[in-house]
């Protein structure tokens, strides 16, 4: 599905990523860990096509198809999707009318009518069911005044709509209470099939215990500097980053 090989990326001049190689397969979910600052959100960010980053070298393809070639919007037309660490409000722009404008774009992208209305409102009832989400809250603007659990629910409520073949997780699990990461993790274990894949970007391996992952990968200082089944999480999670950090400083240098 996904094949990232020396892959190189910066922003404002700084280099971030520094070789990264992944593979990422059909009906995999792989989780991605690492320290702050080591490139976990810049490889998410070059992956879905944020312009602020620039790539200097390497190649990525999903389904055979040059990734690096294509328009953010391209991509998750595609069947890419990213849910953000930080999810954005949108005043004056409603749930409802936000979702008919993205699902049917994608649509129309792929050759298809637009849904129509009756269509629309029995989907979006049938996905907000899935994660949970007050029905009052699709009828307000994006994210405006929602909390924090609120708008990670609606990050899955929306990655529930697009039905993306590709979901990136990007720290969703980021300020969330016991029954918010229960909701969420058992929204996006109902969205997985076997040909579907997830990346979760994580620091804790409590996410995990949910989202179960089948590899693991320590992303450090712009590269992926080890790589093993859900075993590794667990271990990160007893000993911290340190050890890691150490043998890849022998390998590649600080």
């Amino acid at each position: 599905m996904l094949e990232i090989k020396n892959l190189h990326a910066s922003i404002a001049g700084k280099e971030i990523l520094k070789g990264i190689d992944l593979t990422v397969n059909d009906g995999e979910i792989h989780a991605i860990m690492g320290p702050n600052g080591s490139g976990k959100s810049t490889l998410s960010a070059v992956i879905t096509g944020n312009p602020l980053y620039t790539v200097t070298e390497g190649t990525a393809t999903f389904n055979g198809k040059d990734l690096l070639a294509m328009k953010p919007d391209e991509r998750a037309c595609e069947g890419i999707f990213l849910s953000f660490q930080y999810p954005v409000e949108i005043p004056g722009v409603s749930m409802t009318n936000f979702m008919k404008a993205a699902v049917n774009a994608k649509r129309k992208y792929q050759g298809l009518e637009p849904l129509k209305a009756p269509e629309f409102m029995k989907l979006m009832k049938e996905k907000r069911q899935l994660v949970e989400l007050d029905s009052k809250l699709t009828h307000r603007s994006v994210n405006e005044g929602f909390s924090g659990g609120e708008k990670k629910r609606n990050e899955i409520f929306q990655m529930a709509m697009l039905d993306p073949q590709l979901s990136i997780l990007d720290e969703t699990d980021s300020g969330l209470d016991v029954d918010a990461m229960r909701i969420v993790g058992e929204g996006v274990n109902k969205l997985f099939t076997p040909k579907k894949s997830i990346i979760v970007i994580t620091h804790y391996e409590r996410l995990l215990d949910m989202i179960k992952p089948s590899i693991v990968h320590v992303l450090y200082n712009g590269r992926i500097v080890r790589t093993d089944g859900p075993e590794l999480a667990k271990e990160i999670e007893k000993r911290g980053y340190d050890w890691i950090k150490e043998e890849a400083d022998k390998k590649y240098g600080k």
